[in-house]
């Protein structure tokens, strides 16, 4: 296998979607994808994704922003990383992991922050194996601005 961790482009954005959809299954929010292909190409300059390939086959991808915390400055988000089962445990998600720690460094970023679902022990051991701590104590916020007048 010759795995492969480049950006995106957006002749990739199709296969990256459906993924998308398919990591979203996974986490059993089906439902909750409203993103296209479209919208990526769209928004394309705020769209930053890695995608790992074997093949020219989309096999994982991670997606991700910049952001500012007051407390602590410039980061980088990391918003999905996501594998496909029939890949896991060859290393893919630590290349993709390691390549956005790769890029925060470059963009002087101080920090990585991201989310792990409360019952994916799998993925928490990964990101504990990678030095991560895991924060109980802050929960997540979400306000839909699809019908905000």
């Amino acid at each position: 296998m010759n795995i492969e961790i480049k950006v995106a482009q957006p002749g990739d954005f199709k296969q990256v979607y459906n993924l998308i959809k398919e990591f979203a299954k996974f986490i059993g929010v089906p439902e909750t994808v409203k993103n296209s292909p479209e919208q990526m190409l769209k928004d394309q300059k705020y769209f930053n994704c890695l995608i790992a390939t074997n093949q020219e086959k989309i096999i994982g991808f991670a997606t991700f922003f910049y952001a500012y915390y007051s407390w602590t400055g410039k980061a980088v988000y990391l918003d999905d990383l996501y594998v496909l089962e029939e890949y896991r445990g060859k290393g893919i998600g630590s290349k993709l992991f390691d390549k956005i720690l790769t890029i925060g460094k470059e963009e002087n970023c101080l920090k990585i922050r991201w989310q792990v679902s409360n019952w994916n022990k799998k993925a928490q051991e990964f990101y504990k194996n990678k030095g991560a701590t895991i924060d109980e104590i802050e929960l997540n916020c979400d306000l839909s601005l699809d019908n905000i007048t």
